[in-house]
């Protein structure tokens, strides 16, 4: 790495094309001094492998993800134009993605599906679970490198279409989604984000064009950065798919999605790009106290089920220059 870590040790764990970088404090001062020492080597690491992990009870307290990742990442983000349920902590800290234990979330790139995704995603293990619970990570380079060709050709010509159906009782409502109560603000910010809006009554559906392919504004490195197979009706169990599609049908799922010119993305589309995730799929164990920071454009993230109890906490920022 460029620009060395001190009072630390490191190692580089890889898998598939993906790297994670674990590094160890030798302090035996205020953890914030450290960080401080060390802003420059945990960016630089962030860029030159897309994910580290700083191991060992690195906070006093949960608001000082906010603080950090401030530090470290820029400008912290409100967790908006949501896609799963979350609870905030406190300020621009959440809660991960409240899914039940037995649940596993897809590799993705935080909000890519959105014009405001985060640039570095902080994930802080506040509790780790008795077993499983991991944040795995995959370099979305590698899973680029995977893909065939042709598949690539069409998502980077087309883009990738979201479509989805917000209404009470069936994934999350577009109060949830938007954080309000106005659907008169929920308007005004899609229409400033390029969002499509079809009201029936309380019923909100939604369609969005969005790139599959983008450029690191500070490497250069072309990568693979979209959730085209997570809002896929494939992602979904084959028993809730079937009982969904026959409920509301394609254009009413809850999300789905499709190449950007409306044509759908086949099932063996759909599996060569999941394919492509798991063998790039890295996964480190959670210990409490635990920070694991990523770039969201380099590296994607997930979650693995686990047993236990289990309180993993987020914080997004955006480079302010």
């Amino acid at each position: 790495m460029s620009e060395q870590f001190t009072s630390a040790t490191t190692e580089v764990i890889e898998h598939g094309g993906t790297r994670l970088v674990r590094v160890t404090p030798l302090h035996d001062g205020e953890r914030r001094d450290w960080f401080r020492r060390n802003t420059g080597a945990l960016r630089t690491a962030m860029y030159e492998h897309g994910a580290v992990m700083v191991k060992g009870g690195v906070l006093a307290e949960q608001a000082e993800l906010a603080l950090l990742a401030a530090e470290i990442g820029g400008e912290t983000l409100e967790y908006n134009e949501r896609s799963t349920p979350r609870s905030r902590v406190t300020g621009n800290v959440y809660t991960s993605t409240e899914y039940p234990a037995d649940q596993t979330i897809p590799q993705h790139n935080e909000a890519a599906y959105s014009r405001s995704w985060p640039h570095n995603v902080f994930f802080y293990c506040a509790l780790a679970a008795r077993s499983g619970g991991e944040t795995p990570v995959a370099d979305s380079a590698a899973v680029l490198e995977r893909l065939p060709a042709a598949l690539v050709e069409r998502f980077a010509a087309h883009g990738v279409l979201y479509t989805r159906t917000y209404r009470q009782g069936m994934g999350l409502s577009w109060q949830e989604g938007f954080q309000t109560e106005d659907k008169g603000e929920v308007e005004s910010y899609c229409a400033d984000h390029d969002i499509a809006t079809d009201w029936d009554g309380e019923v909100l559906r939604t369609r969005q064009r969005r790139a599959a392919l983008i450029v690191h504004p500070v490497t250069g490195k072309r990568v693979w950065f979209n959730q085209a197979h997570l809002f896929h009706v494939n992602a979904l169990p084959e028993d809730l798919r079937e009982g969904l599609l026959e409920l509301c049908g394609a254009d009413g799922l809850p999300r789905n999605a499709y190449y950007g010119d409306g044509t759908p993305i086949t099932a063996d589309e759909h599996a060569v790009i999941t394919a492509a995730y798991e063998e790039a799929t890295l996964a480190e164990e959670w210990a409490t106290g635990d920070l694991m920071m990523v770039d969201n454009i380099l590296t994607t993230h997930g979650r693995r089920p686990f047993t236990g109890e289990r309180k993993v906490l987020v914080a997004m920022t955006r480079r302010t220059s």
